[in-house]
């Protein structure tokens, strides 16, 4: 599966979840792609800090970006378990052409008002993107959320009116977890003194990806 992880909004979390969902995959034993389409090149740069840390990604990572990712994705993607794209922060023609070529695309959202409205303008490139890829899934998920509150639910339920757009029945809460393992090339699955709810919620998280399920329109 082709799956793109991306946002208009930046600061949203996709690259902390596209590198830990790439990594999970991997341990998984699948044979896994990155690629990083955000021209801040933070995937890129975990990947090298990774690289350094453990002696290798157990992944192969490459940057591409504008039509050059779509056309090298295409290439590429027969040769792969799984690819993972990140990209995003606002919309720019990375981000267009990434959906052109995925199969399922996720949006990260924080359970805050002007990311839920960043929804509406992801359901628009969707609605283009599906002009031409007309296999194009796109789903919502929770992204640092709240550990208790009404706004989760709140925010849960803004995204349930997106059009063409569900949204996942699994929410990643914000935990010290994520930044720690990343700031030593890690996932949260790999860190010492695994957070277990981390691990917990980025397990469902995958499951709800790649068992297919939640993946509609």
């Amino acid at each position: 599966m082709i799956l793109t992880v991306g946002n208009v909004k930046g600061g949203v979390g996709k690259t902390t979840l596209a590198v830990n969902i790439a990594i999970a995959r991997a341990l998984a034993g699948r044979d896994v792609l990155l690629v990083d389409g955000d021209e801040q090149g933070t995937a890129a740069a975990f990947t090298e800090l990774r690289a350094g840390a453990i002696g290798a990604a157990g992944y192969t990572a490459v940057i591409l970006q504008g039509a050059a990712l779509r056309t090298q994705v295409r290439q590429l993607a027969a040769k792969y378990d799984h690819v993972v794209i990140d990209v995003g922060g606002r919309d720019t023609g990375s981000l267009r052409a990434a959906l052109t070529v995925a199969d399922a695309l996720l949006i990260p959202v924080q359970p805050r008002t002007f990311d839920v409205w960043s929804v509406d303008q992801m359901a628009a490139l969707v609605r283009e993107a599906r002009a031409v890829n007309d296999k194009l899934r796109a789903v919502a998920v929770l992204n640092a959320a709240d550990p208790a509150g009404k706004d989760n639910d709140d925010a849960a339920a803004a995204l349930a009116d997106a059009d063409g757009i569900a949204c996942l029945d699994v929410r990643v809460v914000r935990r010290k977890a994520f930044p720690n393992a990343a700031a030593h090339g890690r996932s949260v699955v790999e860190q010492a003194g695994q957070d277990p709810k981390a691990v917990a919620e980025l397990a469902a998280l995958v499951a709800a990806l790649y068992d297919g399920a939640c993946i509609s329109r």
